[in-house]
């Protein structure tokens, strides 16, 4: 019996050093699955990255381009302490970065740390010939790890780390061509568009899909390519192709810089659009950035002010006006019209004029801006035609170029324009906004025989295979009729003949426009600041062309009207575009 109840004692006891031991091989087993013994694998994989796509002028200059990104990586535990001195000059001399930093990164930490993020294709190709040198001259010596006991020389690595964005010209075109923000996924730097061109575009630049080879490896580490090996292709971003000329761009850039010094204005946006295709030549602008390398003081000029910047167009409405009356038949260009010697009143407001006039003719009206004039006309509209024709004008609606937060502007409701007041002030282009690419839109339905066409910088895009796809296609609006946009186009003329706009006016070409010029409200009053804007048209025998030019806020004595500031920046626009043979004045032959 004691025997017996001994070995039932046991039983459990070995039972129990069973199980330890058990618990001690399992937990021994995890935990040399779990470390990095760093044993060489038999498959590997290479991810080759795909770029975004780049930006090209008419022209052919590439205004924006993605490059890849390698970082440097180094195992300081493989480093020969006594060549390192020899690598640091060496890492040095090929990557540009500086011994100082070099050799503060391999001293912060005894392990693996990235020396450069910033290397680029040329220089990872180097770099990666200085790691085959450094293994032959022994600066890199094996390494055992203690933990482990496994051994190990991995030396210097360059790795792909992402891509950049390169802006080759700097400010040239922006803030059209827009920029890109930096993002982590899968610890690779990628980019997006945040601003303009790259913004609306983001989907089609953007790769598709980035390539990809795996399989088994040989004894040197080179994947071996067989029928078990994985290929995925790598497909970039589309190439986006431009309507605009880098050359007339930069041209016009430069132009504007000394009229913005010598107006002492706030900005000048300028844009040449062919009038039947509505394909944008130039869109240009005073304030710009270079993307690359955005300045805090210039983050002002981030935004497109040709779109997301909306303001009362002042006279630039009379003609809108006095072409829903032409085509309501509701006043004939040879009217005379009262204009009490440049001052009239309606209700408690009056109205005053620039010039003394007593009689003019309706069409004369638009041809000396006379506000007092074209606020009695005005009158004859209802207020349903006359809110509706501001609707089919494209007012409130946006322009459909293609650039991204388009300000939509605003327009009196339907009921204000029951008041007689309200129909007189919107007639001379208060109490309604728009912003420049709508009037562009608008004044170019005078010069393409009453259609509307949506204006576009993007011509076409390219894929990686080649394949062309077009975009923007036409798509015309017939907004008033033929005859009446013929009518208005000679009054047009007229003005820049003899009126308001003659400062404008070029031997030899058919030149239109309107002046405007209107008050800028601060917390909710007039002031003494001003936008002057002109818009109009510069046509020979063969081309047509739809220009705009807004100066915002001149400063310089008595150069406020648009007579004074937009007419003359629109006449040196033309010149340049005769000067680069855009145009053709009748009385001229372009040598060869």
């Amino acid at each position: 019996m004691p025997n017996t109840q001994h070995k039932n004692a046991k039983i459990p006891f070995l039972f129990f050093l069973l199980v330890i031991g058990f618990v001690i091989f399992a937990v021994t087993l995890l935990y040399w699955a779990r470390i990095d013994r760093r044993l060489p694998r038999l498959y590997a994989k290479d991810v080759n990255n795909a770029l975004r796509g780049s930006i090209l002028s008419k022209n052919g200059y590439t205004v924006a381009r993605s490059k890849k990104l390698y970082k440097a990586v180094v195992d300081t535990r493989n480093i020969n302490p006594d060549k390192k001195d020899i690598f640091i000059k060496l890492f040095s001399l090929y990557s540009g970065e500086s011994i100082k930093d070099i050799k503060k990164s391999i001293n912060s930490y005894f392990g693996t740390v990235v020396l450069s993020y910033k290397i680029d294709a040329i220089s990872a190709q180097r770099l990666r010939e200085l790691a085959r040198k450094l293994y032959r001259l022994g600066v890199f010596i094996s390494y055992e790890d203690k933990k482990s006991g496994i051994t190990f020389l991995h030396g210097l690595n360059i790795v792909e780390s992402g891509e950049y964005r390169v802006y080759n010209y700097k400010d040239i075109l922006t803030p059209v061509v827009g920029y890109v923000r930096k993002y982590e996924k899968n610890r690779i730097t990628k980019i997006y568009g945040v601003k303009g061109l790259e913004k609306y575009y983001n989907d089609i630049l953007n790769p598709v899909q980035d390539g990809m080879i795996k399989g088994s490896k040989d004894i040197a580490g080179n994947i071996i390519l067989n029928g078990d090996s994985e290929i995925i292709t790598r497909v970039d971003g589309a190439d986006l192709h431009l309507n605009i000329s880098l050359k007339l761009q930069k041209i016009v850039e430069n132009m504007l810089d000394s009229y913005k010094k010598e107006l002492q204005a706030k900005e000048i946006i300028a844009c040449v659009m062919e009038s039947k295709t509505g394909k944008v030549l130039m869109l240009a602008s005073s304030n710009r950035y270079n993307p690359s390398r955005i300045l805090k003081k210039q983050y002002p000029n981030l935004n497109v002010t040709a779109v997301e910047f909306a303001y009362e167009p002042g006279s630039v409405l009379k003609p809108v006006i006095f072409s829903l009356l032409l085509e309501k038949k509701l006043v004939n260009p040879y009217d005379l019209v009262k204009i009490y010697g440049g001052k009239y009143k309606i209700g408690k407001k009056i109205i005053r004029d620039s010039h003394n006039f007593n009689w003019l003719s309706a069409e004369d009206v638009i041809v000396h801006s006379s506000n007092v004039g074209i606020s009695q006309l005005a009158q004859k509209l209802n207020y349903i035609d006359y809110y509706n024709g501001l609707k089919k004008f494209g007012f409130t609606k946006k322009s459909g170029v293609d650039l991204p937060y388009e300000h939509r502007g605003v327009m009196p409701r339907l009921s204000r324009l029951k008041s007689e007041i309200y129909k007189a002030v919107t007639a001379y282009g208060y109490g309604i906004e728009a912003n420049f690419m709508q009037l562009l839109k608008i004044y170019n339905i005078f010069n393409n025989k009453g259609r509307a066409v949506s204006p576009r910088i993007a011509e076409y895009y390219q894929d990686p295979y080649g394949t062309k796809r077009y975009l923007g296609a036409k798509t015309y609006l017939q907004v008033i009729p033929v005859d009446v946009a013929k009518r208005m186009q000679k009054i047009l003329i007229k003005t820049v003949q003899k009126g308001t706009g003659v400062a404008a006016k070029i031997e030899g070409l058919q030149i239109g426009g309107k002046t405007g010029t209107s008050h800028i409200v601060r917390k909710r009053r007039y002031t003494d600041l001003y936008n002057s804007s002109f818009f109009g048209f510069a046509n020979d025998k063969n081309h047509r062309y739809t220009i705009g030019v807004l100066v915002r806020e001149p400063r310089k004595e008595h150069h406020y009207y648009a007579s004074l500031t937009a007419v003359p920046v629109f006449k040196s626009i033309v010149e340049e575009m005769i000067e680069e043979g855009y145009l053709l004045p009748e009385n001229i032959t372009k040598s060869p």
